[in-house]
């Protein structure tokens, strides 16, 4: 039997290598982690989800001293925002859960960590700052970077991406957003209520372009009411800098137009973080898109896994952690753990946000599936009215066996409502249980349980079930003449 370094090793100190360091190492099992950045935790953590929404929620406070008025308070004038502060809180925010993801937290699991940037040499071996380690099972939990521009012009200017976002010295007076997908939009949103003035541009008739139409547009609605400008369906034809300006000429129905900021934000996908791995010298299978995996996250090479970002599925940090626990059931356990992403949730945390579970109307329609919708307005709960948040719906598909195939929520705190379905739906409960839940009032929560219900009624206030009431229990009926008082 051949004897190697390590049980298991990962590359990659992100969400999904992380969990699987900590899932094996108290399991018992001989683990090492390798990253290749100075500091533990991933793009999550110093580019990607915590920096955005500590930014976000920022954005929220400075934009919502200028909604006083609006609650019945005096107008308060406020200064502009000097961003080197608003870096610093980012960076107080991150070095507070960093504590979580430090080298000394996984040492004490029983986990050993080591920085540099590793390379396959064979299947079971790779080289690290001038060593060769071994282990009978590796992870590849490399993540992914920003996507480099898709058009060559775009190399002639400087643009930021997410990478350099967070950390700007100055805040932009302009900024031209390339993308419309979620850290587009929420970088949009958030620059533009900091007194940024921003321009979007998107090839697509949309934002949100995997989002229903329907529900993009009400995150779209509101963005524009604060002054984000959009150009749809745009082709980017010209780049160039001028004056100290970035000027992106711009094509819509034959019409050509050029854009002028002082800022680009590239935000035009991701790309998996595969370069420098040696993947090639032990035929893994990859492309463009990431590593192929099976549904145990087992590449071709069945002791070796792919986990996260890296094998090009769902790009989200709770997808990489659950990915990470599929690993450890495989390679630890040697459970034939299969990943499910039927109900893997999903929110795009713009105000509104944009939550969704299962699928929506564009993946019903492509797959040919048979759906009927029901829908709850925001503007019908009585906690988004005293909150001043009533913009918005939450929409539900039944399939043909009425059966919930996918929910989204377009509305505040969408974030936090898809929770209740995730657990509804994964858990197999079924929709009158939903409808019999009692919600504390006035809550958000409330319109899980009215859109359920709004279904349910339709068939126990049908005609059949009322002329059945009327039959057996000789019930008067309704009155028919118009309301009126009973005078005494």
């Amino acid at each position: 039997m051949a004897s190697y370094d390590y049980d298991i090793a990962i590359i990659g100190g992100g969400a999904a290598g992380l969990t699987v360091t900590a899932g094996a190492a108290q399991l018992g099992a001989r683990t090492l982690l390798i990253e290749k950045e100075p500091a533990l935790g991933g793009d999550c953590l110093h580019f990607g989800c915590v920096p955005s929404k500590t930014l976000i929620k920022t954005a929220h406070m400075y934009h919502q001293v200028g909604q006083t008025k609006k609650f019945g308070l005096p107008e308060v004038t406020i200064g502009p925002v000097d961003f080197r502060d608003v870096a610093a809180r980012i960076q107080e925010v991150i070095a507070k859960i960093q504590i979580h993801d430090s080298v000394e937290r996984f040492c004490k699991l029983g986990a050993q960590v080591a920085f540099g940037s590793p390379e396959f040499i064979d299947e079971y071996t790779i080289k690290l700052n001038g060593s060769t380690i071994s282990a009978k099972h590796w992870v590849i939990a490399t993540g992914s970077s920003p996507a480099p521009p898709r058009l060559e012009m775009l190399s002639k200017i400087k643009y930021i991406t997410n990478k350099e976002i967070f950390s700007l010295e100055d805040l932009p007076k302009s900024m031209i957003v390339l993308g419309a997908g979620p850290i587009a939009m929420e970088m949009a949103q958030a620059f533009c209520r900091l007194g940024t003035t921003v321009q979007v541009i998107q090839r697509s008739g949309q934002i949100l372009s995997k989002e229903d139409k329907d529900m993009a547009d009400i995150i779209m609605d509101n963005m524009e009411q604060e002054g984000v400008q959009f150009s749809l369906n745009a082709t980017v034809v010209d780049a160039r800098e001028n004056n100290g300006f970035k000027e992106i000429t711009i094509e819509q129905e034959g019409l050509r137009q050029v854009l002028k900021a002082d800022t680009v934000l590239l935000a035009q996908g991701r790309t998996p973080n595969t370069g420098e791995l040696g993947l090639d010298a032990i035929d893994l299978i990859h492309d463009r898109q990431g590593i192929k995996v099976d549904n145990r996250m087992r590449t071709n090479h069945k002791h070796i896994y792919a986990a996260g970002d890296i094998n090009g599925g769902f790009q989200f940090t709770h997808a990489a952690g659950y990915e990470g626990g599929i690993v450890v059931s495989n390679a630890i356990f040697h459970l034939p753990r299969k990943a499910d992403y039927t109900w893997m949730p999903w929110c795009t945390y713009t105000d509104p946000e944009l939550a969704s579970i299962g699928i929506n109307e564009k993946t019903a329609r492509k797959k040919g599936v048979t759906y009927t919708i029901w829908t709850e307005e925001f503007a019908a709960n009585d906690r988004a009215l005293t909150e001043g948040t009533d913009s918005g719906k939450i929409k539900m598909l039944l399939n043909e066996k009425e059966k919930v195939i996918g929910v989204q929520i377009a509305g505040p705190r969408a974030g936090d409502l898809i929770g209740e379905w995730a657990a509804i739906l994964g858990g197999g409960v079924k929709l009158s249980t939903l409808a019999g839940i009692v919600h504390p009032y006035p809550t958000l929560g409330e319109i899980n349980k009215r859109v359920a219900g709004n279904m349910l009624s339709s068939k126990i206030f049908s005609d059949t079930v009322k002329k059945g009431l009327k039959l057996f229990f000789q019930l008067k009926g309704p009155i028919d003449a118009p309301c009126s008082q009973i005078n005494g």
